[in-house]
């Protein structure tokens, strides 16, 4: 991965996309603080589609996680533990 300036990336935007479209990804910062990152569609194209439900019936939740947590456990939560 390639980190330029902003002002490089303005000044060398058909290099670097060019290194993009060749599978490289480039990150854009301003100053030292990353602020994009350029990546070819085809390789976001490329990752697994996302399927809700794909887990149902594989992950099994016990009854208990639902229920009310005693005071004591969510005053820690919460901060409040003395």
């Amino acid at each position: 991965m390639t980190i330029v300036t902003v002002h490089e990336a303005k000044t060398h935007l058909s290099k670097l996309l060019a290194r993009v479209a060749a599978g490289e990804e480039v990150v854009i910062a301003k100053g030292r603080e990353p602020v994009a990152k350029l990546t070819s569609i085809k390789a976001a194209q490329k990752q697994k589609r996302r399927f809700p439900g794909r887990l149902k019936g594989l992950i099994a939740v016990d009854e208990r996680f639902f229920e009310p947590l005693p005071d004591a456990e969510l005053a820690r939560w919460n901060g409040d533990e003395d």
